[in-house]
């Protein structure tokens, strides 16, 4: 059932008077609805709420509630802890014969220092050193066997390498 284009033609006017299109809902949503709180547009929001315009700060009794005798007890009582802790928190004063532990022992009068000549049998720049790994090599279970048995970790490419190329090859040592 379709209706006459008269009235298909009195709605879409009817839907653009009240502004219902789809970028005034968003619009709408976004912004919210103008006028709703205010008639003016470009007016400013109040800063002044009710709780602060009735808010008076509460006044004291206007007598005095101690005598002067406790203030000044207080303030006396207050005056001897501070002096005591004071007197906790100053360091006390140094021995002038008081000597730390690195001039005793290591700034002697009359020291002299004896270098002998260092004499090493290894070469560090060309031996490898000395580690857990290559002093257990033969006791660790599941290290393939060195070619080389001064350089334990060096590349070993026996895996990649064809079974018939291997043939040839004598064999590595035991593991006994």
């Amino acid at each position: 059932m379709s209706e006459p284009p008269e009235q298909q033609h009195a709605r879409s006017e009817e839907q653009r008077a009240s502004g219902d299109t789809e970028e005034t809902k968003s619009q709408t949503q976004a912004f919210g609805h103008s006028g709703l709180l205010s008639t003016e547009q470009g007016a400013k929001m109040e800063d002044m709420t009710t709780m602060k315009a009735s808010y008076v700060q509460p006044k004291g009794p206007g007598i005095r509630l101690r005598g002067s005798r406790m203030e000044l007890l207080e303030k006396h009582l207050a005056q001897t802890i501070r002096e005591k802790i004071e007197l906790q928190m100053k360091p006390a004063p140094c021995d002038p014969e008081y000597i730390t532990t690195t001039h005793e022992s290591f700034n002697v009068r009359g020291f002299v220092p004896l270098w002998e000549r260092l004499t090493l049998t290894h070469d560090y720049k060309s031996e490898d050193g000395i580690t857990f790994w290559s002093e257990n090599l033969q006791r660790v279970q599941g290290v393939t066997p060195s070619r080389a048995p001064g350089a334990p970790f060096r590349k070993c490419c026996e895996f990649s390498r064809p079974i018939g190329e291997r043939l040839d090859e004598p064999t590595p040592p035991s593991e006994d």
